[in-house]
C-alpha cells in the first residue's frame, strides 16, 4: 500500500510467486472432490429383484375343465431386434450430457429404408436348417401315415371326402400320401360350381372339369362305394361314365338336382357295376331314354313313408318304349314340368305297373288314368296299398286283357279302413275271361256285391284262367266261395283267413287243388 501497488494485484504475484508444484495440485483436486461428495448424500442404489418371465397364458379351474386364457395382447410384438445390434450410450464421468440442441439426429430417406429387407434369404434358410436339425418338425415327419388317414377319416365322415382330401394333399408328401388312401375315398359326394341363370362355363372349365373327375377315377375311386352328383346341369353321363368303368365295387347312385342324363349312362353302369343295387334319381330332370323298358324304384319295406317327386309328362316324353314301370313302397307326388307342352302319348307298351305301398298312399283315380290312358297292353295291374282307388275307376281303364289286379291292403301301421265299397263286380264282368291273379284282401265290399263278382268269374265259357284268389278279410259267404270254386278248376292257390262270413275251420290258406277240392266237398 505504501509503494503505491494495488492490493489485489500484490495478492497475485505473491501467490504466483508461492505457487505449489504439480503433485501439490493434484492433491488439492482431490481434497476439493472429497468435500463435494461429503456434502452431498449418498444414494441408496434399489436391490435388484429377478422377476419370472411373463407366461403367455391364465390357466383357470372351471367346474368340468380347465380354461386356458391368453395372456398375449395386440400390443405385444413377437418379434425382437437382436440385443446384440444394439448401441447404448455410455457417459464417461467428469463429462457433461449432450445437450437436445447439439445432437444431430440423421434421417434416413424412405426410398431405401422400404428397399432394405428385414430378414435376408440367405439368413433364413440356415435358421430352418437349424430347426430342423434341433427337431423343432420332427413330429410331422416322424407321424406315421397310418395315424394321419385315422384322423383323417375322422373329418371325412362329419365333412365329407371332398373338397378335404384334396385340400390337405397340398401341404406336404406326407399330408399327400395320407390323402391319398383308398379308404378314405369309400363314399363322395361331388357338387358343381354355382353359375348365374342362363350362364355356362368356358369350353377351357368344361374340360379341365372332365379332365378332374378322370384323375379322381383313376387314381382316388379303386375303393368307392357310394357316389352322389349334386347340382349338375352337364357331363353327367360323362362323370357316370369314368365312375362305372373304374369303380366296380360301386353299391349306390345318386343323381340330386341333375339334369340331361341319358340312356348311355344307365348303360355303362349295366355293364361295369355288378354290385349296384340302388340308384337315386331324386329331383332330377330332362332325362332322355328312348330305349329303356324297365324302370324300377324302390325302398325298404320298413323304411315307412316315403314321398318321391316324379314328374309322369316328362317320363313319358322320355322313355316312351317303358315296358315295366314299378314304384314299391314309395308314394309318387304329382310334379309339373317347368316347360314344355303338357300333352303326351303316354306308355302305349305298357305291360306292367306297380305302385304297391305299406303305408297309406294318397293315389287317386285321376293320378293312375295320367299314367296309363294310353296304356292297352297293360297285363299287370298292382296296387296294393292304394285305398283311395275305386273300382268304378279301374273298370275305366283302356286295357281290355288285364291278366293280374292286386288290390289287397296291407298296412304296416294301425291304420284301418272302415268305409265300405261298391263295384267290385265292374272288375269281375270286365276282366272275367283273363284275370288268373286277383287280390281282394282286406277289401270291404259288400256281402251282395261279393256274390255278383263271384258270379261273373264262374260264368266264363271254356277253361277258366283263374290261379290264384286272395279273399283275406273279405264279406265272402259260402255260396259265392261254392260257385267260383266249382267252376275254377285251374286254381291251385286260396287264401279265406280272417273271412268274418265263413264258418269256422274253413277260414284259412289252402294250396294245391287236392286242398281246394276238399274244401269243396265241405261247402256242399
Amino acid at each position: 500500500m505504501e509503494d503505491g501497488t494495488p492490493v489485489g494485484l500484490s495478492v497475485g504475484i505473491a501467490d504466483a510467486d508461492n505457487a505449489p508444484s504439480s503433485s501439490s495440485a493434484a492433491s488439492t483436486r482431490k481434497r476439493k472432490s472429497d468435500v463435494l461428495r461429503v456434502a452431498k448424500p449418498n444414494k441408496k442404489k434399489k436391490a435388484k429383484v429377478s422377476r419370472p418371465p411373463r407366461v403367455g397364458y391364465t390357466v383357470e379351474q372351471g367346474e368340468d375343465m380347465l380354461l386356458i386364457i391368453s395372456n398375449t395382447n395386440q400390443y405385444d410384438n413377437i418379434w425382437r431386434p437382436n440385443a446384440k445390434g444394439r448401441k447404448k450410450k455410455k457417459i464417461l464421468k467428469g463429462k457433461s450430457k449432450v445437450t437436445p440442441a447439439k445432437k444431430k439426429n440423421k434421417v434416413l430417406p424412405k426410398s431405401k429404408a422400404t428397399k432394405k429387407p428385414l430378414i435376408n434369404k440367405g439368413e433364413l434358410e440356415p435358421t430352418l436348417q437349424h430347426h430342423q436339425e434341433e427337431g423343432f418338425d420332427s413330429w410331422g415327419h416322424s407321424l406315421p401315415v397310418e395315424v394321419l388317414v385315422n384322423i383323417f377319416k375322422m373329418v371325412v365322415h362329419q365333412d365329407g371326402a371332398v373338397p378335404f382330401l384334396c385340400r390337405v394333399a397340398k401341404v406336404c408328401h406326407l399330408w399327400n400320401a395320407a390323402a391319398a388312401s383308398p379308404a378314405l375315398w369309400r363314399s363322395v359326394s361331388v357338387g358343381y360350381c354355382w353359375l348365374e341363370p342362363g350362364k355356362t362355363h368356358l369350353p377351357k372349365t368344361e374340360l379341365k372339369i372332365r379332365h378332374t373327375v378322370s384323375w379322381l377315377a383313376q387314381n382316388r375311386f379303386s375303393q368307392l362305394r357310394d357316389f352322389s352328383l349334386n347340382h349338375w346341369k352337364n357331363n353327367v353321363d360323362h362323370v357316370v361314365e369314368v365312375v362305372s368303368q373304374s369303380c366296380p365295387h360301386l353299391r349306390s347312385l345318386k343323381l340330386s338336382y341333375c339334369t340331361g342324363v341319358t340312356e348311355k349312362a344307365f348303360q355303362s353302369l349295366s355293364g361295369s357295376c355288378q354290385s349296384l343295387d340302388s340308384i337315386n334319381v331324386q329331383y332330377s330332370e330332362r332325362g332322355c331314354c328312348p330305349e329303356l323298358q324297365l324302370l324300377e324304384i324302390n325302398t325298404k319295406l320298413d323304411s315307412g313313408y316315403c314321398q318321391l317327386p316324379i314328374c309322369i309328362q316328362a317320363l313319358q316324353n322320355g322313355c316312351p318304349k317303358l315296358q315295366t314301370f314299378r314304384m314299391l313302397n314309395v308314394i309318387p307326388m304329382p310334379k309339373m314340368t317347368r316347360n314344355g307342352s303338357g300333352s303326351t302319348s303316354g306308355f302305349p307298351l305298357l305291360e306292367e305297373l306297380c305302385m304297391a305301398t305299406t303305408a297309406v298312399s294318397f293315389m287317386t283315380d285321376q293320378d293312375l288314368t295320367k299314367i296309363v290312358y294310353n296304356s292297352p297292353k297293360l297285363r299287370v295291374l298292382d296296387l296294393r296299398g292304394c285305398s283311395r282307388i275305386t273300382a268304378t275307376g279301374l273298370s275305366s281303364l283302356p286295357c281290355e286283357e288285364l291278366e293280374c289286379l292286386y288290390w289287397g291292403l296291407y298296412f304296416s301301421s294301425n291304420v284301418t279302413v272302415s268305409l265300405s265299397k261298391k263295384g267290385i263286380h265292374l272288375l269281375t264282368q270286365k276282366w272275367s275271361g283273363t284275370l288268373q291273379e286277383l287280390d281282394l284282401a282286406n277289401q270291404l265290399f259288400s256281402e251282395e256285391d261279393m256274390e255278383i263278382a263271384m258270379g261273373h268269374l264262374a260264368q266264363r265259357t271254356g277253361a277258366n284262367p283263374l290261379r290264384s284268389l286272395n279273399l283275406t278279410g273279405t264279406k265272402v259267404t259260402t255260396p259265392a266261395l261254392r260257385l267260383v270254386i266249382g267252376q275254377s278248376t285251374a286254381l291251385n292257390y286260396l287264401n279265406l283267413s280272417s273271412c268274418r262270413y265263413l264258418p269256422r275251420g274253413l277260414k284259412k290258406l289252402y294250396r294245391g287243388q287236392e286242398e281246394i277240392h276238399q274244401l269243396l266237398d265241405k261247402l256242399e
